[in-house]
Formats: structure tokens, sequence, C-alpha cells
């Protein structure tokens, strides 16, 4: 145990931990997930969920960034005042489930997904959560959506409905504007009653995606909200909000409209991690389709940024990707890998890292076999999976194979990327259909000069020997220089 967790966990200024509580946290903190926790500590995962919250409360923390920080000494806000920062992100208050059944087990479960669900969105959601145990005090929904929102510093509100008898499970979940209570987003869960912990998981990781993905409802929401406000007035998450959207088209166009968002964001707001981590991936596509004019400078710049957001947040699963496939980029793959294992570790359950480690798993570095697997999970859990989820899973299938599913899956994804065009071509060429191949390489010639397979293949980066031999020998057939 290092002096500052120890300093921090024993502070006057907030209530001490227990010792399991602090080896949780310490677990935590150094990467592990609730699982091994789970193992080394002989808990259940749903038992280590469980200390979280109470670790998040006791410490007044609300996020894994600021538990780490925390652990190492550094001061955080407390948790239930918003933000001082003026770009600071909006903040999401959960009530607990509210059970309709008499049943003591199903107030159990209730209690027990509603914790799950709080401390996996503080993990996963681009914006802060508040404490599960604070939450659990105020009872199932707000008594007035004005003065909890207000006394929370909340800009959203979660609450829910736990139906349930001997075969079914209905959980229905809103989500609603605290200023005025109005309704922007539900859904209902139906699952039969079966295994009860495996049914908690798979409630929690519904809810979890559909909310807190790139283009999940807390995202497309604050984005419209966004788009209402006046230029002048956008906070630093607003333009993080916005740069994700152009980040996701692909095109030229739209990642150098990223970047300048991303970086007016980082202007406002230095401690904002998935910005740095978007900023990073976007010099990442700058590099890979030769968007740019000097590929090394891409690289550079898109080094200094991932490492920014490992700094801030060694435990973002996206960022710990973003890092891997830096690190294939560079030619150390066996830091790749781990930075891969660390990203799956980190975010087991998250469809974004699930997508990306996929891609990342077929071209970089570590068990192509494990792509495809990952791809179709993501899909499974996202229901409002966005473009680049198929492109994904169009540049995996193709690495398996199995061209003509590459292709329908390419068909579905952003049509304005150059390494899209290069997949469609490679794939109808792979097929025997180089008619349709040529029409892409034309398109390609035409629309993207300056993009080239080897490019692509040095940027992105692709360094697994089968995938970098199939992109080789399928442009060979495709005529693609």
């Amino acid at each position: 145990m290092n002096h500052n967790a120890t300093a921090a966990t024993s502070s006057p200024s907030s209530p001490a931990l227990s010792e399991r509580e602090r080896a949780v946290a310490e677990k935590f903190a150094a990467g592990l997930t609730y699982r091994q926790i789970g193992e080394a500590l002989f808990i259940a995962p749903s038992t280590v969920r469980t200390h979280l919250a109470a670790i998040y409360e006791k410490l007044g923390v609300r996020n894994k960034v600021a538990l780490a920080a925390h652990l190492n000494g550094i001061a955080s806000l407390p948790p239930d005042k918003p933000s001082a920062l003026p770009g600071a992100s909006p903040v999401l208050a959960i009530f607990p489930i509210e059970c309709l059944s008499d049943e003591e087990r199903w107030r159990r479960f209730a209690n027990g997904l509603s914790s799950d669900i709080t401390v996996d969105l503080a993990r996963y959601a681009d914006l802060p959560v508040i404490a599960f145990h604070t939450m659990k005090s105020l009872g199932s929904k707000p008594a007035d959506f004005v003065a909890d929102g207000k006394a929370l510093g909340a800009a959203y509100i979660l609450s829910g409905q736990l139906r349930a008898d001997d075969t079914r499970i209905r959980l229905t979940i809103e989500l609603a504007d605290a200023r005025n209570g109005v309704s922007l987003w539900s859904e209902r869960y139906d699952r039969p009653v079966e295994d009860i912990f495996a049914l908690q998981d798979s409630l929690t990781e519904s809810v979890i995606n559909v909310l807190a993905g790139c283009f999940g409802a807390i995202a497309t929401i604050g984005r419209n909200a966004v788009r209402r406000k006046p230029p002048a007035s956008l906070r630093a998450y607003d333009l993080y909000l916005l740069g994700v959207e152009q980040h996701n088209t692909f095109s030229r166009a739209g990642n150098a409209e990223a970047i300048r968002l991303f970086s007016r964001a980082l202007e406002l707001d230095p401690t904002l991690v998935r910005a740095w981590t978007e900023l990073a991936y976007a010099y990442s596509i700058e590099a890979g389709n030769c968007f740019g004019r000097d590929p090394q400078a891409s690289i550079e710049k898109w080094r200094a940024a991932v490492e920014n957001a490992i700094r801030l947040d060694p435990f973002d699963s996206s960022a710990c990707n973003c890092f891997g496939d830096l690190m294939g980029c560079l030619g150390d793959l066996d830091a790749a890998e781990r930075a891969y294992k660390r990203a799956f570790e980190c975010g087991p359950n998250h469809a974004d890292t699930l997508a990306l480690l996929a891609g990342s798993k077929a071209l970089v570095a570590g068990d192509p076999a494990e792509a495809i697997p990952l791809i179709e999970r993501a899909m499974r859990l996202n229901p409002l999976a966005p473009p680049w989820y198929f492109g994904m899973h169009g540049r995996v299938l193709f690495c398996a194979g199995r061209h003509r599913e590459a292709i329908a899956a390419l068909r579905r994804t952003t049509p304005d990327s150059p390494n899209v065009l290069m997949f469609l071509a490679l794939s109808h060429a792979a097929s025997g259909d180089s008619t349709e191949a040529a029409g892409f390489v034309a398109r390609l010639a035409a629309e993207f000069p300056d993009f080239s397979v080897e490019g692509f293949i040095s940027g992105y980066p692709v360094t697994n020997p089968g995938a970098v031999n199939a992109i080789r020998d399928a442009a060979k057939l495709a005529g693609l220089g």
C-alpha cells in the first residue's frame, strides 16, 4: 500500500474506509476487474460493486477518475456539488429503482441493480454520476424535479420501476430533464427469470450501453440540446459531444472539424479524459487515412493526446485501446497486447470498447480469432450501434476471409471514409467481382488521391501478419496500389 493511498483513505475530511473497502478501492484503482477483485478477496463480483458504491460515497467521488485521484492524494470535488469548472460535464443523478413487488428478494434485486447501474455508468459514461449511497437516502423518485435537481447539481435524473414474478422481470427506465421533469428517453426491458446474478448483469449491461455509448441516449440528447445554444455559450462537454459527431463521419472535413472541437474543449477543460482520447483517435485517423500532409506529425500528436488521457485516467478502456494502437504503430507489439488486455479488463461489458478491440485484435496485435466474438457482442450489447460499428465489423470479417459478409457490413457504415472504400474494393476483389472492385478503386483515386494501401497499413496500423497479407493480396487483385 502506498503512503498517499493510506493518507487519502484516512483523511479527517472524509469517513475512513474499512479494511475490505480499502482493499477493493486499491485493487480497482490498480485496474483489476470486478471478477478479479472478487477472486482475490473471495467475494462475489456483485459484492465488489456494492463496496465500490460505498467507497465512492465515503471518499466523496463520482467516478473512477476521481477515485484514482483521491487514492493518489489529489483533492477532488465533493460528491453533491456541481463542478466549478466553466466547461464541466453535466451531472447525472440515478434514483434507486422502485420495486413494485412485495417479495423481499425482488427488493434486494432492485437495490443491487440500482447500485450496479450507478457504478458502471460512473465507469463508462462521459459525465459524472452521483454516488449510489447518496441517492439511496432520497427514495426511488424525485419529490420535486426542480428542487432536487438543483440540490444535487444534476442536469439529468434517471429513475426506474421493477415488476417481477416467478417467471419474468420487467424493468422500466426513464431519463428526465432535472430542470423540469420532462421525459427525455425511456425503455422497457423484459427478461425471463433464470440465474438471478446473470439476469442482474444482463439488465445492467443493456441499460449502460443504451445510455452511455458514443451515440447512446445521453450523448444524443446532449447534442440535440447543444445545437440550440449560441456558439459563444458552448462548454467543454458541449464541444466534445459535437466533436464526437464530426469524428464519427470519418471524412476528411469531419475529422478536421473534430480535431478543432476537441482542441477547443480541452482549452476549456484540460481534464476531460474522453476529449483527449477522441482527439487521439482523430489524429490516428488523420494518419491512417492520409488526411494530413505529414503522417509522422499526426502520429506524434496522437501520442501526446493519448498519453494525456492515460495520465488522467489509466483505467479508461477506450484510452487503453487507443494507446495499444499507438504502440502497434510504433512497433512495440508486446506493449500493444498489454494495453488491449487492460482495455478489456477495464471495459469488458462496454460496447464501444469491445468494438474498438475487435478491430485492434484483427489488424494490429493479439489473437485475430477473438475479433469476431468481440464485435458481435458489442452489437448485441448496443442496439443503438453507430455506423462505425459496421465498418469495424466489415474489416474484421474481411480479415477472417468472409468477404461477402464484409461487403454487407461495410455498406451499412460511413460512405465518405477512404478506408471503407478500400475495404469494399478489397472485399469485392477477393470475392471475384472485379467490376465492383474497380468502381471503388476509381472513387478512391478521384476523392482521396493522397490515400494509399501502404499508408493505411503503416498509419492505422496493420501489423498482424495475416491481416497485412490479406490486404496486400486483395489490393493486387483490385489493382489498388
